[in-house]
């Protein structure tokens, strides 16, 4: 019975909705009640004229746009974390090696810079934030293997005597606070609530055009979760979600957030909190994939809508050419993908694909690569709050 135990998996979903748990416990109770969207075209006009964005906007015909679809990869990457990785199994000893990075004790590798120096130096050093692609890792590690293959997966024992070392906890709050300001986001005390910092026109127009961060974004929220600051993500995702989509300051981040920031989140009560936020304001309004599954599954022939195609299994063609399938072409034959997984597949394009088959953890979360965009910027001024 022993050994059965030992080399028993968990069955790995299949479809996007047997990833998507938001909606399975849904309970008015636990909702505010829906506010009518009072946006007038004159308002919205304006709204974009004050941001700047006079770009053509595109009709809500859904003639007008391509059939879009959820990335099952998406989904499953963010299942498999939400789930604590339920067929984890760590590749490497158990050395405490993020803890002791922490604790000061040990430099991040390979550059053999301390943690007191980055927290001391490089607050402000937007360059050197922007440029270095090997310190994320260590200050936001994961049970998963990054880029950086000198930095080291978490491991279970490893989460809990760091969420009980007060020392490494203040530092961690430090660099987090740290990269809130590289991206213009101000952290308000020890409640994880944010607003914006005083350089934010100059950081959210960076952001918006720099998107690899968005893929740092997604590592910082689940770092958060693994060592004990779950209540810090829902107020940084409803901050970009309003700038996103109401005050279009950081529209390219708009599909990343939805598909990605929002899923860190593990309680589903304040996803749904967040996703009936972001349906009121996402234009254009038929091609929201995120709200409940009546509006999943419309009518025959809706835009909008989940993917309950069970995803094939992957193939070597798969590892080759980036997961592409038929279901990821636009109705014109285009190929659509977000910018938050286009970063993957230009690093695995160039020759990064067989680092990841060795070393990651996470293979099947990247042989897919492909999903939609969301490049429609008809944004409404808005200002309602809604509680998390």
């Amino acid at each position: 019975m022993g050994n059965l135990l030992s080399t028993w998996r968990l069955k790995e979903p299949s479809t996007v909705e047997e990833c998507d748990s938001t909606w399975g416990s849904d309970s008015e109770s636990d909702e505010p009640a829906a506010e009518e969207d009072n946006v007038n075209p004159a308002n919205s006009t304006r709204a974009r004229a004050d941001t700047g964005d006079t770009s053509p906007q595109l009709t809500n015909s859904p003639e007008s746009v391509p059939r879009l679809k959820r990335s099952f990869y998406a989904a499953r990457d963010l299942y498999k974390y939400r789930h604590s990785y339920p067929n984890y199994k760590s590749r490497q000893p158990n050395e405490y090696r993020n803890l002791r990075f922490y604790l000061n004790k040990i430099p991040l590798v390979p550059e053999g810079i301390f943690i007191e120096e980055i927290l001391s130096k490089w607050r402000g050093d937007y360059d050197k934030l922007e440029h270095n692609h090997t310190y994320i890792q260590w200050l936001f590690p994961l049970r998963e293997q990054g880029l950086n293959f000198y930095a080291h997966e978490l491991t279970q024992d490893e989460i809990k005597e760091f969420q009980n070392t007060r020392e490494a906890k203040r530092r961690f709050v430090a660099a987090y606070s740290l990269m809130l300001d590289f991206y213009g986001v101000k952290l308000l005390g020890k409640t994880g609530n944010v607003v914006r910092a005083s350089n934010w026109q100059e950081r959210f127009q960076h952001l918006n055009e720099s998107q690899h961060n968005y893929l740092r974004i997604t590592r910082i929220l689940k770092s958060l979760g693994e060592l004990g600051y779950e209540a810090f993500k829902a107020p940084l995702v409803r901050l970009f979600l309003e700038e996103s989509l109401c005050h279009n300051t950081i529209p390219n981040m708009q599909h990343s957030i939805l598909e990605y920031y929002v899923y860190t989140i593990r309680l589903p009560a304040t996803r749904r909190r967040l996703l009936r936020y972001a349906q009121q304001h996402y234009r254009p309004a038929h091609a929201f994939l995120w709200g409940p599954p009546p509006k999943w599954h419309g009518a025959e022939g809706s835009t909008a809508g989940s993917s309950g195609i069970r995803a094939p299994a992957p193939t070597p063609e798969h590892h080759s050419m980036g997961g592409e399938s038929a279901n990821s072409t636009s109705e014109s034959g285009a190929v659509v993908i977000s910018a938050h997984d286009a970063l993957l597949y230009q690093h695995l394009a160039g020759g990064g694909l067989h680092e990841y088959m060795e070393h990651s953890s996470n293979m099947a979360a990247l042989e897919g690569m492909l999903m939609v965009t969301s490049e429609w910027e008809e944004k409404s001024k808005c200002n309602e709050v809604v509680p998390l």
